[in-house]
């Protein structure tokens, strides 16, 4: 069974930090590209940050410089580390994993942390 679990979202004062945590079971980790997306309350959901099986990473415009996605594969573990945050990155967030597994593309979601800005 695949199992992503997300933790460390939680309530932030804006330029404050927090770090998020998906741990994966279930699916060979390393070679996925694994993602975190967001959802705010009337928007649709968003890429965040996406890192390959490589290594490779991207981030959507209004995120790059104060989040870093990085991965640690011994650990099935992919995180978001989220600094100088504010307000408009309230949302719920999402870790994704996305891959070709063979001739099939494989993809698995899980159930949302959220982070809230506010002072």
């Amino acid at each position: 069974q695949v199992q992503l679990v997300e933790s460390g979202g939680g309530l932030v004062q804006p330029g404050g930090s927090l770090r998020l945590s998906c741990t994966t079971s279930g699916i060979s980790f390393s070679l996925y590209a694994m993602g975190w997306h967001r959802q705010a309350p009337g928007k649709q959901r968003e890429l965040v940050a996406r890192i390959t099986s490589g290594g490779v990473t991207n981030y959507t415009d209004s995120v790059k410089g104060r989040f870093t996605i990085s991965r640690d594969n011994a650990k099935n573990t992919v995180y978001l580390q989220m600094n100088s945050l504010k307000p408009e990155d309230t949302a719920v967030y999402y870790c994704n994993a996305d891959g070709l597994i063979g001739l099939i593309r494989k993809n698995y979601w899980g159930q949302g942390t959220q982070v809230t800005v506010s002072s």
